[in-house]
C-alpha cells in the first residue's frame, strides 16, 4: 500500500501516529449519528470499529489513486482520479454518483468564481479614481 500521509504524520521511528492515520472519532460519529433515528445509540467499540474502517477504506483508494498519478508522473490527485480509483476496485456504485456530485460541484464552483470576478469588476467601476489614475468625479 502506498503511504498516503505526510512527513509530519510519522515518528522518529518512522511509524504514522494513531491520531493522524484516523478520522477524528468526533466526525465518524457525526455522521453515524445523522443516519440513525434519534434515539439510537452508538456504541464506542462501534465508533471505534467504524474509524478504522472508514480512515482504511480512505488510504485504499487514495493509495490507488495515487498509484495512477504515479504512472502519468503527476503528482496531484483530483477529484477524476478518486472517481477511476472507485471503479477500479470495484466500488463502481459509489463512482457513478461521486463523478454527479463532483460535476456538480465544478460548475457551481465555476459559477461561483465568476461571480466574485464579476462583482471585483463592479467593485473596480465604484472604487474611487485613485486606483485608475484619475481625478474624482464631482
Amino acid at each position: 500500500m502506498v503511504d498516503t500521509l505526510g512527513a509530519s504524520a510519522s515518528t522518529d521511528d518512522g511509524s504514522v501516529k494513531e491520531q493522524d492515520r484516523l478520522l477524528p472519532i468526533a466526525n465518524v460519529s457525526r455522521i453515524m449519528k445523522q443516519t440513525l433515528p434519534t434515539n439510537a445509540k452508538i456504541s464506542k467499540e462501534a465508533k471505534e470499529t467504524m474509524q478504522e474502517c472508514v480512515s482504511e477504506f480512505i488510504s485504499f483508494v487514495t493509495g490507488e489513486a495515487s498509484e495512477k498519478c504515479k504512472k502519468e508522473r503527476r503528482k496531484t490527485v483530483n477529484g477524476d482520479d478518486v472517481c477511476w480509483a472507485l471503479a477500479a476496485l470495484g466500488f463502481d456504485d459509489y463512482a457513478g454518483p461521486l463523478k454527479r456530485y463532483l460535476q456538480r460541484y465544478r460548475e457551481l464552483e465555476g459559477d461561483r468564481v465568476l461571480n466574485q470576478e464579476k462583482a471585483g469588476n463592479a467593485e473596480e467601476n465604484d472604487e474611487p479614481s485613485l486606483y485608475r489614475g484619475s481625478q474624482p468625479r464631482n
